[in-house]
């Protein structure tokens, strides 16, 4: 029986501009089985990337709180943050987020750094994530060496490289054309029903949104029927 991963609970999230209260989200409450794959739907400025860096602990919320893994993210210090963020999130960006004098080996292994890995511990983690997003070949490739699709399936390989709980994609597909975009969303989905990852992504794309289990949809910082 599958087990709840993600538990978000009445969130409100506002931004202050000088003494103007502009909120972002309202009332926010859902929740996501372990191996699922849901995706947010909206118009821009509805609140979904707010959301995604919400789940990430990127930042945080004004008020109810959000579980994820067992942990009330809501509630961690910055050092714990940084800790349970780097076992338990991999991020996918639209714009991929590579670093442009890194190569794919070196840009995947990044996270790797922060652990106490052996280097040879480190190189099969990061062979195995790049063999995964069919990249084997391209290791030593430079980010402008690659095309936009071979990019983001570097940064999706840096996300799944410390084997987190969760994957959230923001945009993953919004910057490629139609047939790279569908290969990511394949690769998506075999991470999900081969691998069983739980992802939340975030997305424009009808197309893309038929790959997950599960849509939702933000309007103006509140969630709305689908």
């Amino acid at each position: 029986m599958a087990q709840t991963l993600v538990q978000v609970d009445s969130v409100f999230k506002s931004y202050w501009r000088d003494s103007l209260e502009i909120p972002v989200l309202r009332n926010i409450s859902f929740h996501i089985e372990e191996g699922e794959f849901l995706t947010l739907m909206g118009p821009s400025g509805s609140g979904k990337t707010t959301l995604l860096n919400l789940l990430a602990g990127i930042d945080r919320v004004s008020q109810g709180r959000i579980l994820v893994a067992g942990a009330d993210v809501s509630q961690l210090g910055d050092a714990d943050m940084a800790r349970w963020r780097h076992r338990n999130i991999g991020f996918v960006f639209q714009f991929y987020n590579l670093i442009p004098v890194l190569n794919a080996y070196e840009n995947v292994e990044l996270p790797l750094l922060l652990t106490k890995m052996t280097r040879k511990e480190r190189r099969q983690q990061v062979e195995t994530a790049l063999g995964v997003v069919g990249l084997s070949d391209r290791m030593k490739h430079y980010p402008n060496q690659l095309s936009g699709g071979q990019e983001q399936r570097v940064a999706i390989a840096r996300a799944i490289v410390t084997d987190p709980n969760v994957i959230l994609a923001d945009e993953p597909t919004g910057d490629l054309d139609k047939q790279s975009a569908e290969d990511i969303m394949s690769l998506l989905s075999q991470l999900n029903k081969q691998f069983g990852k739980t992802i939340i992504m975030v997305t424009h794309d009808p197309r893309a949104a038929e790959h997950a289990h599960l849509i939702r949809r933000l309007d103006k910082g509140e969630l709305v029927a689908a």
